[in-house]
């Protein structure tokens, strides 16, 4: 019976963070943060697993080049087999010869790989916990950039000391506007809060949660 309230105890245990206006200034509002999964233990391993997974999946695979047999042409020999004081030689399509095939060169094939949901899971927590732990988390207030424009953007991130670094935002919900404010920004990626890779999670430097956003983070990931 202990045992079983000490445990509720925990999972009930919340962490709290300040919420900060566009402006860069604190709003003087706190939002609570479930321990489970922004202060979860880190697994090294599985974050290496989902990126790995996720870098071998962005690959096309189309690379291909033609054997001697793929290469037109060369069906006659070149010249007879003994006489000429020069090497034999059967056909002008042999990798040693120029225009001729390629000898163990590249053929399309799939480089995708599959990772267990609950590794992609833990993955996803612990890249969460990372940058908590590093101070590279910043929970900004719900906004939206009507006008569509980059210098309102820019102006946002210069308020954070943050435009020349690798942000990640993630929001609630696709707002068209303010991803196209965001598309001419180098270093910037706009997502869904439901829809963060591992990979930009741990590529970026520093981490935007809209406070809309979080409630769908615990949602996701609980």
């Amino acid at each position: 019976m202990v045992k079983t309230v000490c445990f509720l105890l925990l999972s009930e245990y919340k962490m709290k963070a300040d919420v900060y206006s566009i402006s860069g200034s604190k709003t003087g509002e706190m939002v609570e943060l479930s321990n489970d999964i922004f202060g979860s233990q880190i697994s090294e391993h599985a974050i290496y697993l989902d990126v790995k997974a996720y870098l071998a999946n962005q690959r096309q695979g189309t690379a291909s080049s033609k054997t001697r047999s793929q290469v037109r042409g060369g069906g006659k020999k070149p010249w007879k087999q003994k006489g000429r004081g020069v090497a034999r030689a059967g056909t002008t399509r042999s990798p040693v010869w120029v225009g001729g095939g390629r000898a163990f060169g590249p053929s399309p094939r799939d480089y995708r790989q599959k990772i267990n949901k609950k590794i992609k899971s833990l993955a996803r927590r612990s890249a969460l916990a990372d940058k908590i732990a590093n101070k590279n988390f910043i929970v900004i207030e719900d906004f939206s950039i009507a006008s569509g424009k980059t210098k309102e953007m820019a102006s946002l991130l210069n308020n954070f000391d943050s435009y020349q670094k690798k942000n990640l935002f993630l929001v609630a919900d696709y707002d068209n506007n303010t991803v196209r404010s965001a598309q001419n920004i180098p270093n910037l990626i706009i997502t869904r809060a439901d829809n963060f890779a591992t990979y930009e999670m741990v590529n970026c430097k520093r981490l935007f949660i809209q406070k809309g956003a979080i409630a769908r983070i615990e949602e996701v990931l609980s």
